[in-house]
């Protein structure tokens, strides 16, 4: 990687760096970026894909649909509430 890279990754990244500081993340980076290649030379024909390294069950919730029930307290913080719904002005005309 070179420091031009670094230094459009960082403008990206909104990260302030100097031109020291460009020529050490270049380093870095590209052994990084050279680490990440040989891991593609990795044979996983015979690997299943996994969520977890450990076999654990996870305890789900039912995955029920409500409203809360807390219509009321959520409309006691608006400035104007009618008929159970927020009041907004209007942005379209």
């Amino acid at each position: 990687m070179d420091k031009a890279t670094v230094k459009k990754v960082a403008t990206l990244a909104r990260l302030a760096i100097t031109e020291a500081e460009q020529e050490k993340f270049a380093t870095q980076l590209g052994g990084i970026l050279k680490w990440v290649e040989m891991m593609g030379e990795v044979n996983t024909d015979n690997v299943e894909p996994l969520a977890n390294v450990v076999n654990i069950d996870l305890k789900l919730r039912p995955d029920i649909v409500n409203d809360g029930d807390i219509r009321d307290a959520v409309l006691a913080n608006a400035p104007e509430a009618l008929e159970g719904f927020f009041v907004v002005p209007k942005v379209v005309e």
